[in-house]
């Protein structure tokens, strides 16, 4: 749980909200085919529901000045790898700081998969 307070009053939000919103982002980049769990709570989770949910494959730590962002795909084959790991970095350092204004300090995309 991240906590800050403003001149309005404090201000909370779950690691489970970031997870959902950084997980919907980089479902919808091209090349992306899906999460990929990256730990056993996540492996079990997936079982169970029969299903990849958009928080699966994705770590946040931080507090409320800055963040970081442990993120697991499986890609389309032929897809320029690069760019598609930089698309994402992006596109998450911009959506967590519009929704939230919590700075994304570093995002590691790693790359478990690979799709024909």
């Amino acid at each position: 749980m991240i906590s800050y307070e403003t001149v309005l009053g404090k201000v909370s939000i779950s690691e489970a909200y970031l997870t959902k919103l950084i997980g919907s982002e980089v479902t919808s980049c091209y090349g992306v085919v899906g999460m990929v769990p990256s730990n056993n709570r996540q492996k079990i989770s997936k079982f169970i529901s029969k299903g990849a949910p958009s928080d699966t494959g994705i770590s946040v730590r931080g507090d409320a000045n800055s963040i970081d962002v442990e993120i697991h795909i499986e890609v389309i084959y032929g897809i320029n790898i690069s760019a598609t790991a930089n698309s994402i970095t992006e596109k998450v350092k911009y959506v967590v700081k519009q929704t939230t204004d919590i700075d994304v300090n570093r995002v590691v995309v790693k790359i478990d998969g690979i799709k024909e």
